[in-house]
């Protein structure tokens, strides 16, 4: 018997800047593992950037609930972090709970985010990171049903691999 699980991916409000604060922490502390992130003096790692997500029409945050419980978070930009081309989709920050790993959810997610937002996308993962490289590859490839498509490149010091596609609009 399949199990049936609920995934929402939902625009965060301005009041829910505190959570999505609260996850970046979790994240980056996953993120700590592969990129040298310092903790400030107040033990937190911090991301300067979340304000704006709610002043920039280029940016757009979400909270991602699983049978309505706190699971994750996903931060979308409409610009290449690459080329600064202002046409691309860009998952700025992608981040799914350690204990709801493993189980397809953050394909899910993925895809459903893609189908909010039709058009060209570019992922990037480090290079290092080998666990999110090969769930971007799966994700991708399932959602686009073909080859992907991604180069290597290098930024701030560190190789990264970047995935380009498109989200076609669903009739």
């Amino acid at each position: 018997m399949e199990v049936v699980v609920r995934i929402e991916v939902i625009p965060a409000s301005p009041e829910q800047e505190p959570i999505l604060a609260n996850l970046l922490e979790l994240y980056a502390h996953d993120f700590s593992e592969f990129r040298d992130l310092e903790l400030g003096e107040d033990g937190r790692f911090g991301y300067r950037p979340l304000p704006l997500y709610w002043s920039e029409p280029n940016l757009h945050p979400f909270l991602v609930r699983m049978d309505g419980k706190l699971a994750g978070l996903v931060l979308v930009k409409r610009v290449s972090e690459d080329s600064g081309s202002e046409t691309v989709w860009d998952m700025a920050e992608f981040f799914v709970v350690r204990g709801y790993r493993r189980r397809g959810i953050g394909t899910e997610i993925a895809h459903e985010v893609w189908r909010l937002f039709p058009g060209l996308w570019e992922v990037r993962v480090m290079q290092s990171n080998h666990s999110a490289r090969l769930f971007w590859e799966r994700a991708i490839a399932e959602f686009t049903g073909a080859a992907i498509h991604s180069v290597c490149g290098e930024k701030g010091g560190e190789s990264w691999r970047v995935f380009s596609f498109e989200s076609k609009r669903v009739a």
